[in-house]
């Protein structure tokens, strides 16, 4: 496969038809094929319970553990990606000042008054004064020719959208699982930038190293260059389950039972004292975390509360190796898809992003932003592909390649009798039963063979690829 950088969400329906090609012969030999082939629980998916556990992956791979890329060269790489890739945003470079330009750009940039139909909660059509109104709600004309930089850090999982409203609208009446109003979410301690403010006030328009977009007020406090950036060179634990919890506390609320995700890194106070109780409870089986929350003025402060010893964390990202890969990819195996990472969950790019994030590796947010990073090493393609070319770059497929299509990723599981599967955060497939396709809604994290996958006018993925990530070496 040959690999370069050019420079340079969400497929809803995935299909099933079993048939493999004759390019993937040589992965018989290249890949150990185990005795016997699983009895498939559903056959349209073709996999069964035993294929739902991540040591069943992890054994079809050869040297699981290797080291893909090591602390230093993950470094590297991130900074490669915030400095070359045009979707991130660096922080600490930005100017004391910020132009009125370069704020209105932002805000454009993410909000554009709709031109199609939007449909409510309740299938009838959002009225065009209803969007007017959200556009008068940017203040455009309230943006100074300059504004001091201000910064703040996100004190719980925050809903980032395309406007600043709470308004749930979606392409087609009955249809209410994608909320096009809806963008990413950030994590508790992400850096951001506060760039403006909605006309009425309750909503802020940020800029964090991976998104812009509006939040409400109240999940940002607002702090000093030094206080934010400070915060976050410090020792921490980091979350390597797909969730954890800090523990209950009335004296807190705010910090009491957190949501932290998988690949959010907290802050440690690691010469807490010993026997110094934390809110009113020992410390001993719990890791002592100091976390931000915004005061009654809306500025940051800290404050210690507790991460249970039993939850899933670690003191540094987990090595970046195919094992961890696969395993890190199954804690968020049956989670509910939620596009723009709703329903307190993440969609396709968030779902691969915070499996890298848990080993250091910050991805960029949406999928066409990471298939064509110019900072990632990947294999594009375009019409000029023919269909025997792709299928030699899906023979080279290893462990944790990132395969994309348009607005779907999928991340590669590893080979079994000789066919590549993948996991992936999806919304539903379509398969191929005979000469008829049948849709099946899923709406979670799921495992599927690769091959069989196709769009709903039966025309195959792999022939549809836009471009193959690999990350490591």
């Amino acid at each position: 496969m040959a690999w370069h950088r050019p420079r340079g969400d969400l497929v809803r329906i995935l299909s099933f038809a079993f048939c493999l090609a004759c390019a993937l012969c040589a992965r018989l030999v290249a890949h150990d094929a185990p005795p016997a082939a699983p009895s498939p629980s559903a056959a349209a998916i073709g996999v069964d319970d035993a294929m739902l556990a991540p040591a069943f992956w992890i054994a079809q791979v050869r040297d699981p553990d290797r080291v893909l890329l090591a602390p230093t060269e993950i470094a590297a790489l991130n900074a490669r990606i915030l400095r070359d890739d045009p979707s991130m945003h660096d922080l600490r470079a930005l100017p004391a000042m910020l132009s009125a330009s370069q704020v209105r750009g932002w805000i454009q940039a993410r909000s554009a008054r709709p031109t199609r139909t939007l449909y409510d909660a309740q299938g009838r059509p959002v009225p065009a004064a209803t969007l007017d109104a959200l556009h008068d709600a940017l203040a455009l004309a309230a943006i100074a020719a300059e504004t001091p930089t201000r910064y703040g850090l996100i004190v719980r999982r925050a809903a980032l959208r395309t406007f600043p409203t709470e308004l749930r609208v979606f392409s087609r009446p009955g249809d209410a699982d994608i909320d096009r109003f809806q963008e990413t979410a950030e994590y508790p301690g992400t850096p951001v930038v506060i760039a403006h403010a909605s006309r009425d006030g309750p909503w802020l328009f940020v800029v964090s190293p991976r998104y812009a977009a509006w939040t409400r007020r109240e999940n940002v406090a607002a702090g000093s260059a030094a206080q934010v950036f400070g915060y976050l060179d410090q020792p921490y634990r980091v979350v390597t389950g797909a969730k954890a919890r800090t523990v209950y506390t009335p004296e807190r609320p705010e910090l009491s039972q957190l949501e932290l995700d998988m690949g959010t890194r907290v802050p440690r106070l690691v010469d807490w004292p010993s026997g110094q109780p934390v809110n009113g409870q020992g410390a001993e089986a719990a890791y002592v975390l100091q976390l931000p929350y915004r005061q009654a003025d809306g500025t940051l402060a800290f404050a210690p509360a507790l991460l249970p010893k039993v939850a899933d964390s670690a003191d540094a990202q987990l090595p970046l190796t195919p094992a961890n890969l696969i395993r890190q990819a199954f804690k968020f195996l049956g989670e509910r898809y939620g596009w723009g990472n709703d329903y307190d969950g993440r969609d396709c790019s968030g779902f691969v992003a915070d499996v890298y994030r848990s080993m250091g590796v910050e991805l960029p947010r949406n999928t066409g932003d990471q298939a064509a990073s110019p900072a990632l090493a990947h294999r594009a393609f375009t019409a000029a592909d023919d269909h025997a070319a792709r299928m030699r770059a899906i023979a080279a497929l290893r462990t944790g390649d990132l395969v994309y299509i348009p607005g779907h990723v999928m991340m590669v599981l590893g080979w079994y009798r000789g066919a590549p599967y993948v996991i992936h955060d999806t919304a539903g497939i379509v398969y191929r039963d005979g000469a008829a396709l049948r849709a099946r809604k899923l709406n979670a994290v799921a495992v599927t063979p690769l091959l069989p996958l196709s769009f709903a006018d039966g025309s195959a993925y792999v022939d549809r690829i836009t471009s193959i990530v690999h990350i490591g070496h």
